[in-house]
Parts: structure tokens; C-alpha cells; sequence
């Protein structure tokens, strides 16, 4: 899918790590919510409330998930899985652009 419609947007960026990871958020009709952003090259540690799946739209990026010794490289058009109320480990070499799901 590559547009949402009837949404509301949040206008107030969230912004993380100093600037270099920014979203904003996207509010559907039936609840669900989800975050466009993006993510300059780093390493960062999110940690999870609800349950996530984070769509990589364009860039590569490798991640660490909740229980893995092995970092797993995730690419534009591919998509990571991480569970309700764990936190995760994500490297970024060049401009990562990302949509995430947060799934009750």
C-alpha cells in the first residue's frame, strides 16, 4: 500500500536520539495508529509498548530483536516483528525511511 487514506495527522513530530529518528503519527477511523519517519544513519535502542511491525519503505538497516544473538539486515520492501513491551537494537548505515504499526 502506498497511501493511507482518511487518517488524521499529528502535527507534533516525534523526535528522538537528538533528531536523527523522526515520525509522525497517523490515527485511523478504527483506532489503529501508526508512525512515518525516518532514521539517519546511528545506532539506536527502542523499546516497545504495544507490539510492532516496522515496514522498511526505502534504505537498509539491521536489527537486534528481543531474544537474538544474530543482527538481521532488513531492507527496503521488507518488514521486522517485535513484541509487546521489549526493547530492540537497530543499526542504520545510510537514510532509512520507515512506517511502523503498533498493533493492539
Amino acid at each position: 500500500m502506498s497511501n493511507f487514506e482518511n487518517v488524521t495527522v499529528v502535527k507534533k513530530a516525534n523526535i528522538y536520539f537528538d533528531g536523527k529518528v523522526t515520525s509522525r503519527t497517523l490515527l485511523f477511523p478504527n483506532g489503529e495508529s501508526k508512525t512515518l519517519g525516518v532514521m539517519l544513519p546511528g545506532e539506536y535502542t527502542f523499546n516497545t509498548g504495544k507490539k510492532e511491525i516496522m515496514d522498511i519503505m526505502a534504505g537498509e538497516v539491521e536489527v537486534l530483536l528481543p531474544g537474538q544473538t544474530k543482527w538481521q539486515k532488513v531492507k527496503g520492501g521488507e518488514s521486522f516483528e517485535v513484541k509487546a513491551n521489549a526493547a530492540f537494537q537497530i543499526k542504520v548505515g545510510t537514510i532509512a525511511d520507515y512506517c511502523c504499526s503498533f498493533i493492539d
